[in-house]
């Protein structure tokens, strides 16, 4: 086509708007050209008259065999033989120019038929004016101006028809009115046949003849519909770019030819005969008043090609026009146009690793400009007006795109025929690469991909039509606020994914979309405008459109979020506009399992074995975290990475964080408001687990975050932060979190209790410690071991008790003698740690809070228990609070162990005279208060160390007056306590009184071991008072008046009272001197009942006694007279003679 129509090779759009419907109108200027037989050839009339196209390219003189005329002012209106077409089709008004009447008989409908002579007659004018030498000449006349202005036509030989193929080369550059519509006249004679284009028959002639795409000689077919040829020779070219089965091999000649025509008609339509022809009715339908030129009617046809009022075969003709575009963008006359001069200021087509075809595909041309866009550079907005036409193009119709129909043909005819192509074949195919439709072949994976970046929908939601229709209703609502266009939009789509304001069609496409952004960091625009200076800087990027095997794009992302979070210590961290992109992809990402692409790549098989029936958001990662310990390592690792990364920014939970916004906005907003989390919101959520605001998805979402937690002790920040030197140098090769809780909390209670000099856990260890332990307590989940152990005992005593505020071990607690041993050995072990150190009760600290601030401020953490119990009976005490110490009470009356102030005060006692019952007991199970039974016996008998003495009055005090605090008792008489004082029991008054229901029917007790209990009641009793607190009440007033300065204990303010009763002087109150008597009944029932059990006991009861002087003085007196009666009546014995001693 050289040696014709020379064509610059940088032009492929450039082809000026035409004026050929505007020339109707203003053909009188053409009347004053030499344009008729003055200048030209008549090419006469008569059906006769032939000429052998195949020649007509190489020979001017082919019309030789035309019966010539030179007659002035010939025109075609008089020819006969179209007379009858002429009057039919063209305006009279158009008769007298003979280029307005060629093209109104050449621009016919399909259906409208003209006259063969006429045919053939028109075929010989415009063949005439084609290679006639004149026609330059009028060129050189009308052009004359423009001639000189283009110096590549100036410097054209002439008389070889080189200077109209220039002309018509560079006519966008041809600013003369005349001269731009002559030539724009001549185009569209030349383009209605294949045949008058020059060179285009040698060219292509084989492969015409090949793909059978239309007859060569004239006569068989239209003459004027030879467009049709260009058409199949289009089709054929886009088989063979699909390789499509069968598709015939165009040779490279052949395909610049037809690349060439399609440039050269990319202005006007008219000049693709084919397409005009095609398309007509509907350009009337729906571009009516779109002028022609420019290729503003190709654009216009383009917009509507899928509106249902469309023609099918407009629509396949604007198809293949649009292919043809995809393999070289300057088929595409605007495009090329408004980015002519960007293309060469980013030297966009001079790469020379590339071969030249792959230079001119729209392909490559949309990722260089985008390229120079994400990198900040200026590109003209004409020009990226054109690209988002050509971008929104290529994401409306698969088929624009080679690849994909080549390499995802399976997948479409398996998944997604017969959808309609506003975009949604494309959709379904990115499900379908989601894995949500069945396996994807890889490279059609490669080619979604692909096709993403060259359209790259995340710089602008609209590119993206199906997208846009579905969502448009969510934008309007929950986007308003974000101008139209902008790349947040899609951000803001992602925020409001799952909630109500999102609509399922728009939930679908976004997370199509969405997967391939996110395995190609460069497709979010935003993110790389932020990251692009620290990804090359951190990990060592390319440009925008190139790619590295070392570095993929997916990659990048990773490189990046293990930079975000690093310590200042570390270094290289990332800068803070970056570092909050990030979080931000983090978020989204955080939405869907699909949207990482390590995640999936490395769990599938995971997914699928474990996960298969979790299909809520945001469960499958959940899943994958519950069943960490069985996924394989590289799933494990990848899981195990994000978890951690969780932990210091719980804000990528963004369900959870979405679920949890009232507790936020109520308690944490200080927190979450923070730049860096590190921590302390997940932490405030946890404290905060249990207010009113706390919903269930929120708790269900912070419980499953600490359970994950304690398979790792990773996965807790701040605990990781703060205890990871301790953890290597104390506790290595521990991995879990429970694990290392309880080796380092060991660590510190044994340096505790032997009072090391120095801790070997460091203070900020020990400080996150106890937020780990409290946090532990209060869910039995949270403890795995102790757990496990319970699982059926739970389930058995349980059920109904929800996990959560240490209501499930309350629960075991309460049910403590129905236990399993397992269970019953772990619940004493807590419950012994728990006395230790209460701020681990959790059930006590919550219910007791407030009682704790206003009682026991002052006291350390591990006397708070202490505390709360001296403050008891306080009358400012809440109830609740004072049950639950009553509780406590209880429990540590079961076993000295469970008391550690008493274990500490009898260090000594206990072995002493407890050892039997020592010996007797087993390790982890109570002891029922036996070591604490033994201890009050022995107090009574006033054999105690001070220290411990002190202790055991307390107890007894206590258990005087709350029966349920003395378990012997309660294990022994729980019979004898429902059939003789059921009223005392169930009004639970803490003041005595069942013991004293007790004590008066001791005569109806009739099980032994009940009646010994009451019994050593009433011998504690006669050691101090206030173990008797009835008496004491009753006595109150008189032990002021006449017992005041005599200390308590040792049975002393007792024997004030005997004595005062045996006294006729004192009077006491009467009260008082009942029970006084009763208690001497009761103690003397008890003597005969239960007598000394040896001669220890029986001093220890005499020296208890309220009458020991008295028993003292007669045991004095019957000694002394023994004595007196052997030295005054001598031996009783007879005397041993010597002799027998010495025997």
């Amino acid at each position: 086509m050289a040696d014709c129509i020379r064509v610059p090779g940088i032009l492929l759009v450039m082809c000026l708007f035409s004026f050929a419907h505007q020339l109707r109108g203003d053909n009188a200027s053409f009347d004053r050209l030499p344009l008729n037989p003055d200048g030209f050839q008549n090419p006469g009339a008569g059906p006769g008259t032939g000429v052998n196209p195949g020649a007509a390219d190489k020979n001017q003189g082919a019309g030789a065999s035309i019966t010539r005329r030179r007659s002035t002012g010939w025109k075609l209106s008089d020819e006969a033989v179209c007379r009858e077409d002429l009057t039919r089709r063209c305006p009279k008004h158009s008769w007298n120019n003979n280029l307005a009447v060629l093209e109104c008989l050449q621009d016919k409908k399909e259906e409208t038929e003209i006259a063969s002579e006429c045919n053939h007659l028109l075929w010989n004018y415009k063949l005439n004016l084609t290679t006639d030498p004149k026609f330059e000449s009028v060129a050189v006349e009308v052009c004359k101006t423009t001639i000189s202005e283009i110096k590549e036509c100036a410097a054209e030989e002439r008389g070889k028809g080189f200077l109209v193929s220039c002309l018509v080369d560079n006519r966008g550059n041809i600013t003369d009115y005349q001269c731009n519509q002559y030539i724009t006249k001549m185009a569209s004679i030349i383009y209605s046949d294949y045949r008058l284009i020059c060179g285009f028959m040698d060219r292509c002639r084989e492969d015409i003849n090949t793909l059978r795409c239309g007859s060569i000689s004239t006569g068989e077919k239209d003459i004027h519909s030879q467009g049709e040829v260009i058409a199949c020779l289009e089709k054929g070219l886009v088989r063979e770019a699909e390789e499509q089965p069968g598709a015939h091999h165009i040779k490279d000649d052949c395909k610049k030819a037809i690349m060439r025509v399609a440039e050269l008609s990319s202005d006007d339509f008219h000049l693709d005969r084919y397409l005009y022809l095609a398309c007509r009715d509907d350009r009337e339908r729906f571009c009516e008043n779109i002028p022609a030129g420019e290729g503003r009617v190709y654009k216009c046809l383009f917009n509507h090609k899928f509106e249902e009022a469309m023609s099918e075969r407009c629509r396949e003709a604007l198809t293949t026009r649009q292919k043809l575009i995809a393999q070289d963008y300057k088929v595409s006359y605007s495009l090329a146009k408004a980015c002519k001069s960007d293309l060469r200021k980013y030297r966009c087509n001079m790469d020379t690793n590339m071969p030249r075809a792959r230079e001119t595909r729209l392909s490559y041309l949309l990722l260089c400009l985008e390229a120079a866009v994400h990198r900040g550079r200026v590109v003209s907005g004409e020009c990226q007006g054109e690209m988002m036409d050509y971008r929104r193009m290529l994401m409306e119709d698969f088929s624009l795109s080679p690849e994909i129909v080549l390499h995802c043909r399976g997948e479409i005819e398996n998944h997604c025929s017969g959808l309609h192509r506003k975009g949604r074949t494309l959709h379904c195919l990115m499900r379908v690469g989601r894995g949500d439709m069945g396996a994807i072949e890889p490279n059609c994976q490669k080619a979604l991909q692909a096709l993403i970046q060259e359209a790259d929908p995340g710089a602008d939601y609209r590119i993206d039509r199906a997208l846009n229709e579905a969502c448009e209703s969510v934008i309007q609502t929950a986007c308003k606020h974000i101008r139209t266009g902008d790349p947040m939009i899609l951000s803001c789509l992602m925020e409001h994914l799952y909630t109500e304001k999102m609509v399922e069609d728009c939930e679908h496409r976004l997370l199509e979309l969405q997967y391939f952004i996110a395995r190609d960091w460069k497709l979010d625009p935003i993110l790389y405008k932020k990251c692009q200076g620290d990804a090359a800087r951190l990990c060592h990027t390319h440009g925008w459109n190139e790619t590295s095997e070392l570095m993929p794009a997916g990659a990048i992302f990773s490189c990046l979020y293990r930079h975000a979070y690093r310590s200042v210590e570390q270094g290289r961290r990332l800068s803070r506009d970056c570092k909050v992109e990030v979080q931000r992809i983090l978020h989204q990402r955080a939405l869907d399992v699909k949207l990482d692409p390590d995640l999936q790549k490395r769990c599938m098989a995971d997914l699928g074995k474990w996960c298969s029936e979790k299909t809520e958001a945001g469960q499958e990662l959940e899943c994958l975290q519950d069943h960490l310990e069985d996924l394989v390592s590289d799933c494990r690792d990848v899981v195990g990475n994000l978890t951690e990364l969780e932990s210091e920014d719980i804000q990528i939970e963004a369900l959870l964080m979405r679920a949890c916004e009232p507790v936020i906005q109520a308690y944490c907003h200080e927190v979450a408001d923070n730049q860096i989390d590190s921590g302390d919101l997940m932490e405030c959520l946890v404290q905060n687990k249990h207010q009113k605001e706390m919903n269930e998805k929120c708790a269900v979402g912070v419980t499953h975050f600490q359970l994950i937690q304690i398979k790792d002790f990773r996965f807790s920040y701040k605990f990781k932060t703060a205890c990871k030197e301790d953890v290597l140098k104390l506790c290595p090769n521990i991995k879990k979190k429970v694990d290392v809780v309880i080796c380092l909390s060991t660590t510190v209670r044994n340096d505790t209790l032997h009072d090391a000099k120095e801790q070997r856990v460091s203070v900020k260890c020990r400080k996150q410690l106890r937020v780990e332990e409290v946090e532990m307590s209060e869910d039995i989940r949270l403890e795995p071991e102790l757990y496990d152990s319970c699982k059926q005992d739970i389930n058995r005593l349980c059920q109904n008790v929800a996990f959560g505020n240490a209501q499930v071990v309350e629960c075991l607690k309460e049910n403590k003698r129905q236990l399993t041993q397992r269970c019953h050995q772990r619940i004493f072990k807590l419950q012994e740690v728990e006395m230790v150190d209460p701020e681990l009760d959790y059930q006590l600290m919550k219910v007791c809070k407030h009682m704790i601030r206003r009682f026991c401020t002052e006291s350390e953490g591990k006397n708070v228990l202490q505390c709360l119990k001296q403050n008891k009976n306080s009358e400012l005490m809440d109830p609740k609070c004072k049950q639950m110490i009553t509780k406590r009470q209880i429990t540590q009356n079961t076993d000295y162990r469970l008391n550690p102030v008493l274990r500490k005060a009898c260090k000594a006692d206990i072995p002493k005279f407890c050892q039997s019952v020592l010996n007797k007991a087993t390790a982890d199970t109570e002891l029922e208060g036996q070591v604490i039974s033994c201890l009050k016996l022995k107090y009574a008998d006033q054999r105690l160390s001070p220290d411990c003495e002190d202790q055991i009055r307390v107890i007894l005090q206590e258990s005087a007056l709350d029966y349920r605090l003395d378990p012997q008792l309660q294990i022994h008489c729980t019979q004898e306590i429902s059939s003789l004082c059921p009223e005392e029991a169930a009004a639970q008054e803490q003041t005595g009184q069942v013991e004293e229901c007790l004590k008066i029917n001791l005569l109806k007790i009739k099980q032994e071991a009940c009646k010994k209990e009451v019994l050593n009641m009433l011998k504690e009793s006669k050691a101090d008072i206030f173990v008797d607190p009835v008496l004491h009440t009753a006595c109150a007033l008189d032990i002021k008046h006449h017992c005041a300065a005599i200390p308590p204990g040792r049975g002393r303010q007792m024997s004030c009272l005997m004595e005062a009763l045996q006294d006729k002087r004192v009077r006491l109150q009467p009260e008082c001197k009942k029970r006084l008597q009763d208690r001497i009944d009761m103690w003397s029932y008890a003597a005969k009942v239960a007598p000394a059990e040896g001669f220890s006991d029986l001093a220890m009861q005499v020296m208890a006694s309220p009458s020991k002087n008295y028993i003292i003085t007669v045991i004095g007196a019957g000694v002394a007279l023994l004595f007196l009666v052997g030295m005054f009546c001598g031996r009783f014995t007879k005397r041993v003679t010597q002799e027998l001693k010495d025997r």
